[in-house]
């Protein structure tokens, strides 16, 4: 799972909701299938549609400091260095400004932002032997930057691959790369080089799969896979993290000072000026002198110079942000905000909540009673008050209603309007929860609730947020109306406790999962393959496709006659390309809903953005879930 700091996550009061409700406007549904709605203009040339994930007043001009607040710390998984960062905001640094992967995005809101197209490589291409060989062609013209200051060749790519591959260099997610051949040897010590990896010249690599992955150009998107000069690379072989004081650009802008930086020898190498990022409170980057824009067709790169900067005061970001200070931020608004925001008709142009490619569920273990019936699991998406759970939110903005696994975008809008649990408003269907508990072992004597002692005191695992604790009590709420009661309890920090399958958890409000890349598979694979489930860091909470062998190795105890898999579904998929790739996924997303039924999902968190009033262009970056750096301007 990509790591994100920011999601929606507010604590709207009832009346601020009916505030932001009022003032949103006249709701529409967008290509994507997601639900948009438009705000007023604060002048003849301001433009503001409220989720359409972009900001408009007058000419983009070249120029500029852009400066952006960052709540707390930056929060890096891996100390900023691209081999094992897994933070979605760093990823907007690397995607939008730094880095230069095969394949990259066009820095767009919605379904567009999705799309995947050439970048460091001349076009995504197509696979060949029967989807088991790519081969990338290198674009001319695409030149390090300084200190290394020469071509990228493919031979830099193979470089960033292997150091992903090698387990002592940090890659956390090297797993998406196991399909290529010989990957396991270099994982296991085996290899010093993935054998799969060919780079008959400068201009090209080919890559050779084990197994067909529909989605392997997707892969090579993420940006662990650009390229790393090796004779920076080398110095910091076996330290995981070093090499992110150190990031040698391939893309429109380096960190500041790289400049001043010898590579005569390791021993020559010292932290670039720009990065103050482990422990401190700075990294500013500049343009990269060796960057042509002919080679790039989707970056804007208007700006002169990006400035992120620490701020642990939340509010004195806002307030900066207002000012002009800052032209952006990394934080949550608080409630205050929103309102301030949403009921000025000058700054609410300047609010823009974009859909997150995210879900926010409850997951129901297939292994512990009442759950390992799935009749009481259709009872409870039959029960769920899903407008009280979004009002517990905040409301709308923060997020629309989710009725499925995957969200509708990643789908290319499909399946914007199926929801198998339908209800009047989304409060929940009494009527229909009983008849399906009816069916339930756990009632026998038909009464639509459940009557057996395994329904009564089952734990639910949540989380302290301020949004967990206004949930509970409607989950509890609704659950007591099919007979279903919860022990609570609540933890700082929830997800220790359910990613470990032998605290045998059976039931917990706090999950959320958001994409690796723009393909549904970062959704299946991860949370319903039983390959996922691992003894600890496990996101299969249900346990689907649990096995006897998987359940000793893992620790995990309950039911385990009959525990649905759907292993072959997410090969099957996974093995598609295209239209057919996405109808497989849609029929998965169906098949998990209506037959396995591991969770109630809730809500689509949106991600909201706030930005000053000298900022003249923004985008959202559907593929970062964040701010497009590559494309936004100021006065």
């Amino acid at each position: 799972m990509r790591k994100l700091v920011r999601f929606a996550a507010f604590a709207a009061a009832a009346v601020a909701l009916a505030v932001l409700v009022a003032a949103c406007g006249s709701s529409k549904k967008s290509s994507s299938g997601t639900t948009t709605t438009s705000g007023s203009s604060s002048g003849s040339q301001s433009k503001s549609v409220i989720g359409s994930g972009t900001f408009s007043s007058g000419t983009p001009a070249k120029g500029g400091t852009y400066t952006i607040g960052w709540e707390q710390s930056f929060g890096f998984t891996n100390n900023f260095d691209p081999t094992g960062e897994y933070l979605g905001n760093a990823w907007g640094l690397y995607s939008n400004l730094m880095l230069r992967s095969l394949v990259g995005y066009k820095h767009l809101p919605g379904a567009a932002g999705n799309q995947t197209v050439g970048d460091l490589a001349t076009e995504a291409p197509k696979p060949t032997d029967n989807g088991l060989t790519y081969t990338y062609h290198l674009r001319p013209g695409v030149t390090f930057g300084p200190p290394v200051n020469r071509p990228v060749t493919s031979k830099d790519v193979a470089y960033a691959m292997n150091r992903l591959a090698n387990p002592n260099d940090g890659g956390q997610y090297s797993f998406y790369y196991t399909v290529i051949k010989g990957w396991d040897a270099v994982a296991n010590g085996k290899a010093k080089t993935v054998s799969g990896i060919e780079t008959p010249n400068n201009s090209t690599i080919i890559f050779h799969l084990t197994k067909p992955a529909g989605d392997f150009n997707l892969r090579m998107s993420m940006p662990a896979t650009a390229p790393i000069p090796e004779e920076v690379g080398k110095c910091f072989e076996g330290k995981p993290g070093d090499y992110g004081r150190d990031v040698v650009s391939s893309g429109p802008y380096m960190l500041q000072g790289a400049d001043k930086v010898k590579i005569s020898s390791c021993a020559a190498l010292k932290p670039m000026s720009g990065y103050d990022g482990a422990n401190g409170n700075h990294i500013i980057l500049v343009r990269n002198p060796n960057y042509k824009q002919s080679s790039d067709p989707y970056r804007k790169n208007y700006i002169d110079t990006f400035k992120f900067v620490v701020n642990s005061n939340a509010d004195d970001i806002f307030a900066k942000v207002q000012s002009g200070a800052y032209q952006d931020e990394v934080s949550s608004p608080a409630p205050k905000t929103i309102r301030q925001y949403a009921t000025n008709s000058t700054l609410k142009p300047r609010m823009i909540p974009n859909v997150g490619d995210r879900t926010n569920y409850f997951t129901m273990n297939l292994t512990q009673p009442p759950f390992d019936d799935v009749h009481v699991r259709r009872a409870m998406n039959w029960i769920t008050d899903k407008a009280a759970l979004q009002k517990a939110w905040g409301g709308p903005i923060p997020g629309t209603i989710a009725t499925h696994i995957t969200p509708s975008v990643l789908y290319n809008g499909g399946l914007a309007e199926y929801d198998p649990y339908p209800s009047q408003g989304s409060a929940g269907d009494l009527a229909k929860a009983q008849a399906e508990m009816k069916q339930s072992k756990y009632d026998p004597g038909k009464t639509g609730k459940c009557t057996a002692s395994a329904c009564k005191g089952v734990l639910m695992i949540a989380d302290t947020r301020g949004v967990d604790t206004r949930m509970i009590p409607v989950i509890q709420g609704d659950a007591a109306k099919i007979g279903i009661t919860f022990k609570v309890r609540s933890i700082n920090g929830a997800y220790t406790t359910i990613q470990t399958p032998s605290k045998n958890v059976p039931f917990s409000e706090r999950p959320s999962w958001g994409k690796d890349y723009a393909d549904p598979y970062t959704f299946f694979a991860e949370l319903f393959d039983s390959g996922a489930i691992i003894k600890s860091g496990n996101t299969n909470y249900s346990l689907v496709g649990l096995t006897p062998a998987i359940a000793k190795k893992v620790g995990a105890k309950g039911n385990l006659t009959n525990v649905p898999s759907v292993d072959k579904d997410i090969d099957a998929c996974s093995a598609k390309l295209a239209d057919q790739r996405t109808q497989c996924w849609m029929n998965l997303d169906k098949k998990l809903m209506t037959q396995v039924v591991p969770w109630v999902p809730y809500l689509w968190p949106n991600n909201v953005f706030i930005i000053g009033p000298n900022v003249t262009h923004w985008n959202y970056d559907q593929f970062t879930d964040g701010p497009a750096y590559s494309s936004v301007s100021v006065k």
